[in-house]
């Protein structure tokens, strides 16, 4: 009778661990299909930004550098369904045509960063030496100091305008590139492959470029979905100072900075740019998470 009790209970062990399998992989299943479903619908929104950054000057109702004194901070209307400006210009179509300016300086600044850093990442990660010295050390100087502050000293040293401002944030912030590219690539250059390419007599270049940045693309991208929306956020910080694009253009941080002493008594001139930017840093920044929590591997088991 005891065998037969120790027979009943391993199958039974046997069963629940089955199950408990099965179940384990129904929701990793259910899982992954939900973050494909997050992926689909930020990308689209995301798209949706950057159709309206393409298409601004054909999608603006008004002509947002249109002046009509007689027309001034109008609160939101059907006609002008975010207010006008001190300058009677609709908000709507100001925030419309900032999108340019705001989103494609981002996605520049993004694209600058994150290859310049990879590449130098690689470089330093894969020859090591003096070169990689001397390009982590130039990377501290620029981690010592707080970003922003060390930004709008670099900006205001080479004048105002979006192209300094753009150089600015990129001169602090490729440094983290660079030092994600090193430890990825130092990890990937003692792997078996690595090795058997250099024995069959492949360049330094080609291993470069056919080996180490293709599987090390995962972190780097993710890191640049993610920094979109902080360095959206920061080329605002610029214009906001005065330090990025200059009036009267139309950009988001612009537009808040010229507008900030209404805040109290005509509020929708703020709020406008204001929303644009905080819709826009969410959508980007949902998207990155996304991207990161579908490239993670734990989500493939």
């Amino acid at each position: 009778m005891s065998k037969r009790k120790n027979e009943d209970m391993n199958v039974r062990n046997t069963a629940t661990k089955e199950y408990g399998k099965k179940v384990t992989v129904r929701v990793q299943k259910v899982k992954k299909s939900h973050i494909k479903q997050k992926l689909v619908f930020f990308t689209v929104l995301a798209v949706c930004l950057v159709i309206l950054a393409v298409f601004s000057d054909h999608l603006c109702p008004y002509d947002p550098y249109a002046q009509d004194l007689s027309s001034a901070l109008q609160a939101p209307s059907l006609a002008h369904p975010m207010g006008t400006d001190t300058y009677g210009r609709d908000m709507l179509s100001r925030v419309i045509s900032g999108a340019r300016a705001s989103i494609f300086s981002t996605f520049i600044l993004v694209a600058v960063i994150s290859i310049f850093g990879t590449i130098v990442g690689v470089g330093c990660g894969y020859y090591g030496g003096i070169m990689d010295s001397v390009m982590m050390r130039i990377s501290d100087v620029c981690l010592a100091f707080p970003g922003l502050v060390f930004a709008m000293a670099i900006a205001a040293i080479l004048g105002g305008g979006i192209q300094n401002a753009i150089i600015a944030l990129a001169v602090i912030s490729w440094p983290k590139y660079s030092r994600i590219a090193i430890s990825q690539t130092l990890a990937l250059k003692n792997e078996p492959y690595i090795h058997a390419a250099i024995l069959s007599g492949d360049s330094s270049l080609q291993i470069m470029l056919r080996h180490v940045f293709p599987n090390m693309l995962g972190p780097v991208l993710v890191t640049a979905m993610l920094d979109i929306g902080t360095m959206m956020m920061e080329l605002a910080g610029l214009s906001f100072l005065g330090l990025g694009v200059q009036p009267p253009m139309a950009e988001w941080g612009s537009m808040m900075s010229d507008t900030r002493n209404l805040l109290t008594t005509h509020p929708w001139v703020t709020f406008a740019p204001g929303i644009a930017i905080f819709l826009s840093v969410m959508v980007f920044n949902l998207l990155g998470d996304t991207v990161r929590d579908l490239l993670d591997p734990r989500n493939e088991r």
